[in-house]
This record gives structure tokens, sequence and C-alpha cells, in this order.
């Protein structure tokens, strides 16, 4: 009797054991090489759709205090710094809610000089190149089915991707001269009338510029994605909803 008491505790130490050893392990994956994130809104249609689950590497830029979990002030700036790259696409947290994750593209770099002109991006005054590529069908927030044109963007230093114009009077297709600050990077999202991002100052309720603390990490690869607003625990669902051609995609 006593022996299977201790094979019994022995079993249950071992189950704690190997239950610590993963948590252990989940939090240093999480922490320092790939942390999954879920794309809920169409600020960065259509190179992220609503539904895409995708991984961020933490260790692309270094790492801060946000690239650990709840953003615990542990040190200051970034230790293993590697400076961003105007284009990437990155997860970030403003300082207006440093709990909420955001992702968008990076546009603008430290000293960079800023400007949309009638829905045209323009940096250090120099207009970014934009070849239309087709209409897609969008929807907007009240439900209506829109039209919006799809154009290739060029930015400075060759990054090429999809930007999406729905409307040419849209309020931020017009804007003032923003002066990026050291320190700091100007975040926008490819669906251009549909994104509040750095075109928006914190008073007027955006995200203003983006200190690089803030930054968690370069989004890398769509590891899969649900369409149809399938939450991702109707498994009964995913024969119809899943998306195949998005699997395992590289993000640009």
């Amino acid at each position: 009797m006593e022996r299977m008491q201790e094979s019994k505790k022995h079993s249950w130490d071992e189950s704690i054991r190997t239950l610590v050893y993963a948590l252990l392990l989940a939090l240093v994956f999480r922490s320092f090489l790939f942390e999954p994130f879920h794309i809920p809104s169409g600020s960065m249609k259509d190179t992220l759709l609503i539904g895409d689950y995708i991984f961020v590497s933490k260790y692309s830029y270094g790492y801060s205090r946000f690239s650990f979990p709840y953003g615990l002030p542990l040190f200051e700036g970034r230790i293993m710094r590697s400076a961003p790259e105007r284009g990437d696409v990155v997860v970030f947290r403003p300082p207006t809610a440093p709990r909420v994750d955001y992702i968008k593209r990076i546009v603008g770099l430290p000293g960079d000089r800023i400007q949309m002109r009638q829905g045209v991006l323009y940096i250090n005054d120099e207009a970014a190149p934009q070849k239309l590529d087709g209409n897609i069908q969008e929807t907007m927030d009240d439900g209506t089915p829109i039209v919006a044109r799809r154009y290739n963007e060029t930015l400075p230093g060759g990054v090429r991707h999809h930007v999406l114009d729905i409307t040419p009077l849209g309020p931020l297709d017009n804007t003032d001269v923003y002066t990026v600050p050291e320190g700091h990077y100007f975040m926008m999202g490819d669906n251009r009338d549909n994104s509040v991002d750095s075109r928006v100052p914190p008073a007027l309720e955006g995200i203003g510029y983006i200190p690089e603390e803030n930054i968690i990490g370069r989004a890398e690869i769509i590891m899969f994605s649900i369409g149809g607003g399938t939450p991702f625990w109707q498994v009964w669902k995913w024969p119809t909803s899943l998306r195949w051609d998005r699997f395992l995609t590289w993000i640009h």
C-alpha cells in the first residue's frame, strides 16, 4: 500500500515538473523567438486579412521591455539592438495604449519628412511610386460593399507592397508634413483609408510617432487563416472557412 502511494506521489510530481518545464519553454519561445498574433481588423488589407494568424519574430530588432509579457519595466531601451527597416511590417504598442498590440508598416525612419498628397505617400519630398493593380471588393464598417483600387507601391529602398484606396477624398489623403523624431518611427496601414496610424496624433485619438522601444517584433509569416468571421475554436467550420492559399505565406 505504501509503495502504491509513493508511486502515485512520484507520478504526480513528474506531471507537475513536466507541466512547469513546458510552461517555461513556451515562455522562452514566446519572449525570445516567435510570438503568435491574430489579425482582428482590416487596416492592413490586403497584405493581412481579418482572421490571419501570424508569427512575429522577437529577435529581429533585439529586445525591449515590450518583448516580454505585460511589458514589465525590467530595463530601458533595447538590448542586442538591430534597427528596423523601412517597409517592415511590425507589431508594436503605442505610448497612448501600452497594453494594446497594433500592426502596421514602417514608412518613415528617424529624421524623415512624411506627407500625404492626394492619396500619394511622399517621403522626403519624393513620391512613392504607385501602379494600379486592379480592384477588390471591400466592405465599409456599416456593411456597405464598395470597390477599392489596389496599387503596387514602391518605397525608397525597393520594398514593394499593396495598398488600398477606398476613396480619393479620404480624410487622411492630404496631410501636413510630419518630421519623424529621432528614436521614433512613422507607421501606416496598407488600407490607407481605413487605418488609424501615425498620421493621426494622440490628441485626436491616434497613435502618433512610435518609439523604437515600443516595437515588439517583425511580422514574418502567416501560419494559417480563417475567413468568414469564424472563431478559431469552431473547428467544425474549418473545412469551409480556412483560406488554404494563405497558409505558410511570408509577409512582405
